[in-house]
């Protein structure tokens, strides 16, 4: 596309991110080229400037500046996506309907591209995840790129429409398991830290904002995660349920570590090569214990966005924490399923 374009919101498009619309009307374009042209204002919404993640509404109207031209083919899985990509990602497909696709994400794989990330994230492999539909299925929330676990992708605009809506108004039930330094005390109870941006991209974290402070402290937000004990490894570490009532950036790495009990394996928030002896300080435990982060979204419960019925998906756990639950003789049957309920 050589100039300048103006497109109407349709109908059917109203609620969406302003990154997946513009995707969907161009498929050449690229995640970074839609930040790029955001961030110097070339992609307007009625004339407004707008972030990526913009929500865009029927009958608004999106400036388009010139585009790369289209490929003279439309895009196919021989689009950039390998055999062994391929298969890995369908791999992790552990539930699947007309209507929604969840993985259990592998650690290392970023939810999306962005700064740092590289091209190999699922967003980039969705088109390996159309099975017998001719639209590519739609991120509806994210994971950071080290933690692993339940991952929802919607296989049509309105059941991205309807799941996004759901993680908004937290009509949704997360549950995390998390292997954390020490052990908290009390052993259940709810952290309220907001939480304030730092850092540039590709080194952004996050600081925790006491409650009492967060409406005075520009760009903080409130933030809470509520948190159980599971089993203890003496007074070591502790295998907790962490379920984020808000979903903020690096919510529950920050809190835990707020709280003196950092992720294993989190070497942004707790110092992954500092061995933790029990006092509540470090992320590593040493040992057969591998380094990586120990944190994995084990259940995802909601509304089906479609039929009106509960889903509810499980995720096991990954291969080193796998490794690190059966090193302290723990399974994942000793949890039960929501340990907040059954308390």
């Amino acid at each position: 596309m050589s100039r300048v374009d103006t497109r109407q919101v349709g109908p059917e498009d109203g609620g969406q991110r302003l990154d997946r619309w513009l995707k969907r009307q161009f498929p050449q374009i690229t995640q970074g080229l839609i930040e790029k042209a955001c961030r110097k204002g070339e992609i307007r919404v009625d004339g407004g400037r707008v972030k990526a993640n913009t929500r865009i509404e029927a009958g608004q109207s999106v400036r388009v500046p010139p585009l790369p031209d289209a490929p003279a083919a439309p895009p196919v899985l021989t689009s950039g996506i390998s055999d062994a990509d391929a298969e890995m990602i369908r791999s992790c497909v552990i539930f699947r309907d007309q209507h929604v696709i969840a993985l259990n994400k592998p650690p290392g794989l970023p939810s999306q591209g962005g700064s740092g990330q590289g091209k190999r994230h699922v967003d980039g492999l969705a088109d390996a995840l159309m099975f017998d539909y001719k639209e590519r299925p739609m991120l509806v929330h994210r994971l950071d790129k080290d933690t692993s676990g339940v991952l929802l992708l919607a296989r049509t605009p309105r059941v991205a429409r309807r799941l996004s809506e759901s993680f908004r108004h937290r009509n949704t039930r997360k549950i995390y398991w998390a292997l954390v330094a020490g052990v908290p005390q009390p052993l259940m109870g709810t952290v309220r830290y907001g939480l304030l941006k730092t850092g540039g991209r590709g080194a952004e974290k996050m600081r925790c904002i006491h409650p009492n402070d967060v409406d005075s402290t520009e760009g903080a937000k409130r933030a809470q995660t509520d948190f159980a004990v599971i089993e203890r490894l003496g007074s070591r570490a502790a295998w907790m349920a962490l379920s984020p009532i808000t979903g903020r950036t690096h919510q529950l790495r920050a809190h835990m570590a707020e709280m003196g009990h950092p992720i294993m394996g989190d070497g942004k928030y707790g110092g992954s090569a500092q061995e933790n002896l029990g006092d509540g300080w470090g992320a590593g435990i040493g040992g057969e214990v591998s380094r990586k982060l120990h944190l994995h979204a084990r259940s995802l419960v909601l509304e089906h966005p479609v039929t009106g019925g509960m889903l509810n998906v499980t995720a096991r756990l990954p291969e080193h924490m796998a490794q690190t639950w059966a090193l302290f003789g723990w399974t994942e049957r000793d949890a039960p399923a929501d340990p907040f309920e059954d308390a």
